[in-house]
């Protein structure tokens, strides 16, 4: 049977959430071929093994029973089949031929030089994102999969969601403020306001969603193990709500074999600001030896202030904190069944806005009240999975409240000077749920599943002197989403695979005004039918070099906003918005050295009905669709190791937007472009790692960015530009094994720049608002591991 020898051996790279080796599982698996033997073991496992020989492959193997740990069920089912393992870590294995013994020498000789380690053969990566087993190298379409245990970005953890976008261009953010800021994946930005609609980026820990129409809550990253990026909208696996992509947070499992700690401090200094610091510790705590664990991170930080009010005579009146927890519980083997129980807990305080005025003196902005915002994020979920023979079934139940305010200064707002305050307070509640099963391998894979959320979003605003603010009209929406979904993949030839999939979404929402002088008749409810698809090419025209294409779609629902001033009415609907992409790419790696790799993908997105969250001409937010858009774009990566000890990156992107069919308030005759979105970004990297002896390593790392040019919104009385600015960061590492020190320099020429053209909307048609950049900032950080 060669034809299912072969697909068995493409299959036998299986790869889940990680579990340690050494831990006792029961087994029960029949003897057959050993590719089959293997993919059943890596599933039941939930590690990464991988057999690429198809010969190899189809040897007869006894296969295993018993509980045993997973090296001794390997030496199990490989005995008789002249192959091995290899262990490159607790969770990737590679089985390979036998190699052959050297004969017993009948006398000792001298001992040979100790020659040095041969590295290991590089091993697939798997983009769990897509829920399936699926090899970066043959995912049709643009994925990136950044390892958060190494380097800068495990230095600076505490900076959350900032530091990820330091590391992509792609990836860009507004900047309103931690805990209150927009994300955007490719140039799929809809406005730079917070409101009603829907995230254009789907963000989510490990299976479980984080957001709906929220902006994003900005999650410390202690102890995670990486970051997945999915470029493109991706209806089809994750439904409404990620029309530009998904951002997805991997974190670390309980190990129920062993417990060990982790921690890590830092304190910082901002230039013309004040002293910051941050620290972390996670604990990972068997409950029952090979079976049960919990771990638990906690975390706190303070953001130093570095923006002076003279009026008030205060310093520093943007500094901020973040504290929070995250805590992870595994029982294993309850009947076959893997349960996660989980819950996170995050708080995020600002003293202050961080926006400047133009024409003031730098780092100074004079207000008669403070600005402040606060937001609570708390997450708690439930996930279940097992494996039925070599498939594997998966159900996620979490739910979610997010609770923000905020306010501004709207004093000259009504006329006169005196004080008035703007307060708004956005109360989310978020229900999900996800039951799928996934199989095939990794030369067949296929997902299909059932899904459903249930949103309730609830925004009361008051205006009106700091001391009685006075209630006005509000906005209440709910959203419910159910869908099927299904994705495979189909070789069509030995190098030639076709993917497909679709996702059907039935939703009903609904929305009405609140407070005492809400119009009863603003009372909406709407049903929608949805269908998303995905078509996808990917071409391997040599072990090094593949192509693809990929036709891929996506929407957001619609909904009830408040009317903007002088509108006729106290409310408006926005109707649902749709966007559909086509990309081209390739890419190259070097599978012989896994020194160099490269990608580069051109792609066009039509949208549909854009929803956008806007300011009024009283400086009140509103909802509206603005149009259709088109997005052109060519981004790109490479990676090349120069030696073991350096390595650089350059990644890079070209956009190019236009805005059309728009309402007259929105087109713009001089440039109708989306907003947000940059014309071009790039970034350079270098990574280097020198070996000083008796266990101690040195180990550094810089970067250069660009981000480019564009406006803060659509229509004349949004254009206006920010962006265009370099920045560099530093820094450096002495590893002493158990613990490690580490000094790290941010914004190291201390760039002046306009990074974000807003901060309070009611001064927002004076087009004076800008954003700096942090000024240069030292942190010096100790970590430990015991």
């Amino acid at each position: 049977m060669p034809g299912r020898s072969w697909a068995a051996a493409a299959a036998a790279l299986v790869a889940l959430a990680a579990a340690p080796p050494a831990e006792a599982r029961s087994f029960d698996i029949a003897p057959g071929p050993l590719g089959e033997v293997i993919a059943a073991i890596g599933v039941q496992a939930r590690i990464t093994i991988a057999i690429l020989d198809p010969e190899l492959a189809s040897h007869r193997s006894p296969g295993v029973k018993g509980d045993v740990s997973v090296r001794a069920a390997l030496d199990r089912a490989l005995r008789g089949t002249g192959a091995e393992a290899v262990f490159y870590d607790r969770a990737t294995v590679r089985i390979i031929r036998s190699r052959p013994r050297p004969k017993p020498s009948p006398r000792p000789k001298p001992r040979p030089p100790k020659l040095p380690a041969t590295e290991a053969p590089p091993v697939e990566i798997i983009v769990s994102a897509t829920k399936q087993t699926m090899h970066l190298d043959n995912f049709p379409g643009t994925a990136k999969i950044i390892d958060l245990e190494a380097g800068r970005l495990a230095r600076k953890a505490g900076d959350g969601t900032a530091a990820i976008a330091a590391l992509q261009p792609t990836l860009t953010t507004t900047n309103l403020g931690r805990g209150r800021n927009k994300l955007f994946v490719r140039g799929i930005a809809d406005s730079s306001f917070n409101g009603p609609t829907q995230a254009t980026v789907g963000q989510y820990l490990g299976d479980v969603r984080l957001t709906y129409n929220a902006p994003d809550p900005d999650l410390n990253l202690y102890d995670l193990e990486r970051v997945e990026i999915l470029a493109g909208p991706q209806g089809t696996l994750y439904g409404a709500g990620s029309i530009g992509g998904i951002v997805r947070l991997v974190p670390n499992t309980p190990d129920s074999t062993a417990a060990y700690a982790s921690a890590s401090a830092g304190l910082s200094a901002t230039r013309f600001g004040g002293i910051g610091g941050d620290a972390a510790a996670m604990a990972n705590l068997p409950i029952l030896k090979g079976q049960a664990a919990v771990r638990l991170v906690v975390h706190g930080g303070r953001d130093a202030g570095y923006i002076d009010d003279p009026s008030r005579g205060l310093r520093d009146i943007n500094s901020g904190r973040n504290f929070g927890q995250r805590l992870l519980v595994r029982i294993d083997d309850i009947a076959g069944w893997t349960i996660d129980l989980g819950g996170v807990h995050h708080r995020v305080e600002t003293d202050d806005g961080q926006y400047l005025i133009r024409g003031q003196p730098p780092l100074t902005r004079s207000n008669p009240i403070a600005q402040p915002f606060g937001s609570r994020f708390q997450l708690a979920y439930l996930t279940a999975r097992r494996p039925i023979g070599a498939t594997e079934l998966v159900s996620t139940s979490s739910v979610v409240w997010q609770d923000m305010e905020s306010a501004f200064d709207a004093t000259g707002s009504d006329g006169t000077s005196a004080p008035l305050l703007f307060r708004e307070r956005n109360d989310i509640t978020f229900w999900s749920h996800e039951t799928r099963l996934a199989g095939g391998g990794t030369r067949m894979p296929w997902v299909a599943g059932l899904a459903g959320v249930y949103n309730i979003n609830r925004l009361t605003r008051s205006l009106g002197p700091p001391d009685a603010p006075r209630q006005i009209t509000g906005v209440r929406n709910r959203q419910l989403d159910l869908s099927l979904y299904g994705q495979a993949t189909l070789p069509l030839t030995r190098s030639l695979d076709l993917m497909m999939g679709g996702r059907f979404a039935l939703g009903n929402g609904g929305g009405r005004l609140l407070g005492e002088n809400a119009d009863e008749s603003s009372l909406s409810s709407k049903t929608h039918f949805k269908f998303s698809a995905t078509v996808a090419l990917d071409w391997r025209l040599s072990p090094s070099l593949s192509l693809y294409s990929n036709y891929q779609e996506g929407f957001r629902a619609g909904g009830l906003a408040i009317a903007p001033a002088g509108s006729a009415t106290d409310s408006q609907e926005f109707v649902s918005d749709e966007l559909s992409q086509i990309e081209i790419g390739a890419r190259w790696r070097d599978k012989d050295r896994d020194g160099f790799s490269a990608r580069a993908a051109i792609f066009r997105v039509d949208w549909n009905n854009i929803q956008a969250d806007l300011v009024d001409t009283a400086g009140l937010p509103y909802t509206a669709n603005i149009g259709n858009g088109l997005v052109y774009g060519l981004d790109g990566e490479l990676n090349w190791r120069v030696s073991k000890a350096l390595a650089l990156t350059v990644s890079a992107f070209l956009n190019e937007s236009y805005l059309y069919d728009a309402p007259a308030e929105f087109a713009n005759p001089d440039r109708n472009t989306l907003p947000n979105i940059p014309t071009d970004g790039v970034r350079l990297g270098a990574e280097w790692r020198l070996p000083l002896g008796r266990g101690i390593d040195l180990s550094g790392d810089a970067s250069l960015r660009y981000v480019g040019r564009s406006n803060l919104g659509a229509g004349p009385s949004l254009d206006v530009t920010q962006g265009d600015y370099y920045v560099g960061d530093v820094g450096a590492r002495l590893d002493f094994s158990r613990f490690g020190l580490s000094l790290d320099i941010s914004n190291i020429a201390d760039t002046r720049a306009n990074t974000f053209a807003f901060g309070n909307p009611f001064g927002l048609a004076r087009e004076d608002q800008i954003t700096p950049l942090r000024p240069r900032t030292v942190r010096l950080g100790i970590d430990t591991r015991f």
